[in-house]
């Protein structure tokens, strides 16, 4: 599949962030959701008073809820147009766009960036309280209570077995055709001075529910309903647990994208591009 940006135009990356309450996802929707793609399309249309809308990419596909601080996307505009409204495009977006979607940066992409696949790495968070008094009400739209409290150190030992390049077939909502071969490359729990519990969570990529799946295996570790051997069984296992709760998505945030060194872009794009299989799986690239 080839990535090369069309003679005429010029691709422009996007830095942005997002409160998620009011959003149906990302993603456009054909029923006509609110969704951060959507707006930030709109918004790019109307201030640039172009005649056709002109499609973002986006590093993660977030669901509705879920919340970003780093988001990274591109788009690819016509050279004309790039140039008539750079200067002022980032002011302007800020007076159209809604207060819950910010764009921070918006800059030509050095050759061979594509937001989605030539990113390294994600970032999340993932943040809960164990707190009996429940959630402080100016962060209860993006921290879970649960009402039991919590072993951080057992969830870090469990979260142990989670991490490295794994099928994680029992921790993701399957999608035709998509592999859900990824490598976790950090999961960790640290207590924050305020008491709030906050999980790191770090892949190269992540399949759909991925994140708040493992969250909700360790959260049953942490209040002592299941083992610290546990999470890793269901990992071994392959196949989705009835156990394993998806837990909310007002806890999770995209914090961060990672991307390598500019002259490795193009290299990496074609790589992610590639359908992966484990070590003696006997699979096809």
């Amino acid at each position: 599949m080839s990535d090369d940006v069309q003679p005429g135009f010029v691709r422009v990356r996007l830095d942005l962030s997002y409160d998620g309450r009011e959003f149906s996802g990302w993603a456009k929707q054909a029923r006509g959701q609110r969704t951060v793609q959507g707006e930030i399309e709109d918004a790019l249309r109307t201030v640039t008073r172009a005649r056709e809308t002109y499609e973002l990419t986006v590093a993660g596909r977030t669901d509705a809820g879920v919340h970003a601080r780093g988001q990274v996307a591109h788009v690819d505009l016509p050279v004309e147009l790039w140039e008539e409204h750079r200067e002022k495009l980032l002011r302007r977006l800020a007076g159209r766009l809604s207060h819950d979607v910010r764009i921070w940066s918006v800059a030509e992409a050095p050759e061979g960036f594509n937001a989605r696949f030539s990113a390294i790495w994600r970032r999340y968070a993932y943040r809960v309280t164990d707190n009996p008094g429940g959630v402080d009400p100016l962060l209860r739209g993006h921290v879970l209570w649960h009402d039991w409290a919590l072993d951080m150190d057992a969830m870090n030992e469990a979260a142990t077995a989670l991490v490295g390049e794994h099928d994680f077939a029992a921790y993701c909502k399957k999608r035709e055709g998509a592999t859900t071969i990824r490598t976790l490359q950090e999961l960790r729990w640290e207590r924050r001075p305020d008491g709030i519990l906050e999980a790191t969570v770090k892949a190269d990529a992540f399949c759909h529910n991925m994140v708040r799946s493992l969250v909700g295996a360790l959260l049953f570790v942490g209040d002592g309903h299941r083992p610290v051997e546990w999470p890793g069984k269901v990992l071994a296992a392959g196949v989705r647990d009835s156990a394993v709760h998806v837990v909310r998505p007002h806890g999770l945030t995209l914090e961060e994208v990672g991307y390598p060194a500019d002259d490795q872009l193009a290299a990496r794009n074609k790589e992610a591009r590639n359908k992966r299989s484990l070590p003696g799986s006997g699979g096809c690239c």
